[in-house]
């Protein structure tokens, strides 16, 4: 039963991967610290993957559920 739950969640996340192939997050710098005058730089860092990556957690999660389907303990 285990096996089966994760083997599912392993194949939402793989979907996720593979129609969504990375994100952007915000990291913001302190540049300038002159008493009340502050000058901050936002700098973009874009997180990518392949979506052949999304495919094999799918491949992944499908075995694991068929494992978890023919284990009948």
């Amino acid at each position: 039963m285990k096996t089966k739950s994760i083997g599912i969640a392993l194949i939402i996340i793989g979907i996720v991967m593979t129609i969504y192939t990375g994100f952007n997050y915000v990291s913001t710098e302190k540049v300038v610290d002159i008493g009340p005058i502050q000058i901050n730089k936002e700098q973009n860092h874009p997180v990518q993957w392949a979506p052949i990556v999304g495919v094999i957690i799918i491949a992944i999660g499908g075995f694991l559920v068929v494992k978890g389907s023919s284990n009948k303990n």
